[in-house]
C-alpha cells in the first residue's frame, strides 16, 4: 500500500510540473513585442515569442512562422523599439553616441560600457562608464611616446578625460567635464612636466542618430585658466543604417576669434564607429583645399 501511495505523489508531482510549464509558456506568450535574438554562433533572428519555457523559446519571424531555440544557445536578447525600424528594416543602435570627431555630447555611456579609440593612428584612448550618468577615460600620444624612448626616457603626452551627464527630457541631454593633457617641458638640459586643458559644459539636442551640441569652454594652463571661452558646434545625422554626416566646429579666442571645421562621414556598424573627415579654414584650404585629413576607428566594448 505504501508502494502504491508513493507512486501516486510521484505521478502528481509529474502533472503539476507538466501544467506549471504550460502555464510558463502561456505566461510569456507575446506577439506584440518584436525581439532581437542572438545566439552564440553569431545568428540572430527578428521575431515575436510565440512560446517560452525553461528550455526553449519559439520565436515567429517573418520568414518562418516557427523557430524554436534553446536556452543554452542564446547568448543575448533584446527587444527592438520601433524607432529602430526605418521603412521597415531594422537599424542596430548607433554605438558611438557619445562623442563626435573629438568633442564630446551629451550622450553618456552606460555603465559597465566601453571603447577604445584610435585617431590618425598617433592617438589612443579608452573610455569607461562608471555609472549611467558618467564617464571617465585616457590615453596616450604614440610619437612623443616613442621620440622620447628614443633618448633612453619614457616621457609620452598622455590625457585623462571625466563627463557627467543627464537626460533633462527625451530630446535634451546637458554635461560637463574636463579634458587633462599632461605633456613634457624641456628647459635647460631639464625635462620637467606641464598640465594644462579644458573645462566644458555642453547641451545636446536630438535623438542619438540626428542630434546638434553646443558647448563652452574654458582653457587652462597649471591653474589659470583663459577669460574667454572656447566655442564648439557639432552634429550628425544618419542618412542610412550604416553611414551619418559629422562635423565639429571650434571657435578659439585667440585675436577675436579663430575658427576650425570639419565635416565628413562615419561608418557605422553594431559595435564599430569609423570617421573620416576633414578639418579646414581658410589658411589651412591655402596649402589643402579640401582640408587636414582626419581618421579614428573606434570599437566598443
Amino acid at each position: 500500500m505504501g508502494h502504491i501511495f508513493r507512486l501516486i505523489c510521484v505521478l502528481g508531482c509529474l502533472m503539476l510540473l507538466n501544467t506549471l510549464q504550460a502555464q510558463g509558456i502561456d505566461q510569456f506568450n507575446d506577439t506584440t513585442k518584436v525581439y532581437r535574438v542572438e545566439l552564440n554562433d553569431g545568428s540572430v533572428f527578428f521575431g515575436t515569442i510565440i512560446a517560452r519555457d525553461t528550455e526553449k523559446l519559439v520565436l515567429k519571424t517573418k520568414v518562418m512562422p516557427r523557430v524554436e531555440l534553446s536556452h543554452r544557445d542564446i547568448k543575448r536578447m533584446t527587444e527592438v523599439k520601433t524607432t529602430e525600424y526605418k521603412k521597415g528594416k531594422y537599424w542596430f543602435a548607433n554605438p558611438h553616441t557619445s562623442r563626435y570627431l573629438y568633442s564630446p555630447s551629451g550622450f553618456n555611456l552606460k555603465k559597465g560600457e566601453g571603447y577604445y579609440q584610435n585617431t590618425n593612428l598617433i592617438l589612443n584612448s579608452f573610455n569607461v562608464g562608471v555609472t549611467d550618468n558618467i564617464t571617465v577615460g585616457g590615453g596616450i600620444e604614440l610619437i612623443s611616446t616613442f621620440v622620447t624612448l628614443a633618448f633612453g626616457e619614457f616621457q609620452p603626452i598622455f590625457f585623462l578625460t571625466t563627463k557627467a551627464s543627464v537626460k533633462i527630457e527625451d530630446n535634451l541631454h546637458i554635461g560637463g567635464g574636463a579634458l587633462y593633457v599632461n605633456m613634457p617641458f624641456y628647459e635647460y638640459n631639464q625635462t620637467s612636466r606641464t598640465g594644462s586643458g579644458i573645462a566644458y559644459g555642453i547641451a545636446t539636442y536630438g535623438n542619438p542618430d540626428h542630434n546638434i551640441t553646443a558647448g563652452l569652454g574654458w582653457g587652462f594652463v597649471q591653474s589659470e585658466f583663459s577669460e574667454s571661452p572656447i566655442i564648439t558646434i557639432s552634429g550628425t545625422s544618419r542618412f542610412s543604417e550604416r553611414f551619418a554626416f559629422i562635423s565639429e566646429n571650434w571657435f578659439i579666442p585667440v585675436d577675436g576669434y579663430y575658427a576650425l571645421y570639419s565635416y565628413g562621414v562615419r561608418f557605422i556598424a553594431e559595435s564599430i564607429a569609423v570617421d573620416l573627415a576633414f578639418i579646414n579654414n581658410p589658411d589651412i584650404a591655402e596649402f589643402i583645399i579640401i582640408g587636414l585629413p582626419f581618421v579614428s576607428f573606434t570599437v566598443k566594448f
